[in-house]
């Protein structure tokens, strides 16, 4: 199990390492191309709905994505096509209808998403959201084609999926540019610039679902026509993990609604999430599909009572893993959050402002890092017993909270102004997800010990702490480094910051986490040391 494990980790690692960083080219063409003008920024709001589903529905991990795996996972295959074609049917009836009610209330719900934008800002958001809106129906098609083939050990087609959109919106805005020249961040071209992001977007969602086919008929899996069998034991399992687990990832995309709402008012904030986002993403996405991918199936077959020990030992495995990994990504992303903003972004219409507002934002984001891997290894254990119900309870808790934060957090805005003496600005509002990530891990732990019986909690704990203090101090050193030499201005010279004060902080923290000894460390030192050895 554990050679299966490590194969399946490589090629979806590799596969997604392709794919985030087709996507991180595509964020440095829209940074030089828009900055954070307003072609970007309505892009941002129109995106929320379409890409809430594409994520939601249609990602890898997605409750669509999840349900697929645990159900499949031990059933025969042709019992899965049957499966398969039935979802598919039911799931396009009512994307269909949703995608009809995205076109026709586009208005309102631009108002609802962003209150405070311009009137150009919101006529533009409007007019990309109703080209974005077929990417409904599209997303549910995904979801299901990609957990269906996971479920069948395919593993490469669903990690270079996202290379797709990538590709389309580096062609549409390298197009665009080529028209337009320097002209094409003008506000004059506002509407035409976010016209072209909008379809490069929706061509990039088809050209997803079209990628799939192909795997799906070789794995026996494909029935191009209607299927109402909705009675099938197997949908009906299907339904009972993927309706709350639906639920409960939306709810946790309405903190996304609930940001980009208070964020409105802040000039900016909005593309600044997003290409602050798409910095956490490119390694957090990387690592997670490497450690969350294998691990589902492996959960699903283990629910057994006299599997129990091997559980939570592999449950132990997903969280250290996960924090072992991200608390020092967290730590890098606090001390070099300036350089490494600049080094990616800065060019273009992507100015020293644009910088300072990114640079706090991917800062707060380093802060949280831990727990949002963390909760999506928890979440995926309760969907693998079958619980879709807790992590839907404590979602929807969270939406509240995330309301009193995100308000608090950048001064209780009001009609009639700021009613607290603190303001955060736009990274409050990361910090106030990065709140409710933490208090959700704690709840579902609790939950988790509570269902199986016991955990080893204390042991657990302390090597998290072990692991925190040597991400502080590989942080420190970081920082000292980068802040102490007087690096050139340039391209070279900031290159040469980041890599050598990240490294500086890698082996720092590589170092005192072998010291401390947590096995999960020294897992991942011998892993990365054999490989670059081969090499």
């Amino acid at each position: 199990m554990a050679r299966s494990l490590k194969r399946i980790a490589l090629v979806v690692t590799y596969g997604t390492l392709l794919s985030k960083l087709g996507g991180l080219v595509r964020q440095l063409v829209i940074a030089a191309a828009f900055g954070v003008g307003a072609a970007y920024d309505a892009y941002n709001y129109a995106y929320v709905l379409p890409g809430f589903l594409l994520i939601l529905l249609g990602g890898i991990n997605g409750p669509f994505h999840s349900a697929m795996v645990s159900v499949l996972s031990r059933r025969p295959r042709q019992e899965g096509a049957q499966i398969l074609a039935t979802l598919n049917t039911m799931v396009s009836a009512v994307l269909f209808a949703v995608t009809i009610v995205l076109v026709l209330a586009a208005d309102p719900l631009i108002t609802l998403v962003g209150p405070g934008l311009s009137p150009e800002l919101h006529q533009n958001a409007v007019l990309q959201l109703q080209v974005m809106a077929p990417m409904a129906l599209l997303a549910g098609l995904i979801g299901l084609g990609f957990g269906s083939l996971n479920a069948a050990d395919e593993f490469w087609i669903p990690a270079i999926s996202p290379l797709m959109s990538s590709l389309a919106l580096i062609l549409g805005v390298g197009l665009l540019w080529g028209q337009l020249g320097a002209s094409i961040a003008s506000p004059a071209f506002a509407i035409r610039g976010g016209v072209v992001l909008a379809f490069a977007t929706l061509v990039g969602a088809l050209l997803q679902w079209l990628l799939q086919l192909p795997a799906l008929a070789r794995q026996g899996l494909a029935r191009m026509r209607l299927v109402w069998d909705w009675r099938h034991p197997g949908v009906r399992e299907v339904w009972q993990v993927m309706g709350p687990a639906t639920l409960s990832s939306g709810m946790l995309q309405i903190n996304v609604f609930t940001d980009l709402f208070f964020a409105s008012g802040i000039l900016g904030a909005a593309a600044g999430l997003g290409y602050a986002n798409l910095l956490v993403q490119t390694p957090l996405g990387l690592i997670s599909n490497a450690l969350l991918v294998p691990l589902l199936p492996t959960f699903s077959r283990l629910t057994a009572p006299e599997d129990r020990e091997v559980l939570v030992a592999r449950i132990r495995q997903g969280l250290m893993l996960s924090t072992a990994s991200m608390l020092p990504l967290g730590a890098l992303f606090v001390a070099l959050g300036q350089p490494i903003v600049a080094l990616v972004y800065a060019r273009g219409a992507f100015d020293q402002q644009a910088v300072l507002l990114v640079t706090g934002l991917l800062m707060a984001y380093g802060v949280g890092m831990p727990a949002y891997l963390g909760r999506d290894v928890l979440v995926r254990v309760f969907y693998a017993l079958g619980d879709g119900t807790t992590p839907f309870r404590l979602s929807l808790a969270g939406i509240g909270l995330n309301v009193v934060f995100d308000w608090s957090l950048v001064g209780g805005p009001t009609p009639w102004g700021p009613q607290l003496p603190f303001n955060f600005g736009a990274p409050g509002l990361v910090l106030a997800t990065v709140a409710i990530n933490l208090i959700t891990c704690a709840a579902l732990v609790l939950a988790l010990q509570q269902r199986l019986g016991g955990l080893p909690l204390d042991a657990w704990g302390r090597d998290g702490l072990r692991l925190l203090l040597a991400a502080v101090l590989a942080g420190l050193s970081a920082w000292a480094l980068s802040s102490g030499l007087d690096w050139a201005p340039d391209g070279i010279g900031r290159i040469l910051q980041v890599a050598l004060s990240a490294a500086t902080g890698l082996v720092v923290y590589a170092l005192i986490g072998q010291a401390s000894g947590v096995p999960e460390v020294r897992e991942i030192t011998h892993g990365l040391m054999r490989r670059f050895n081969r090499r």
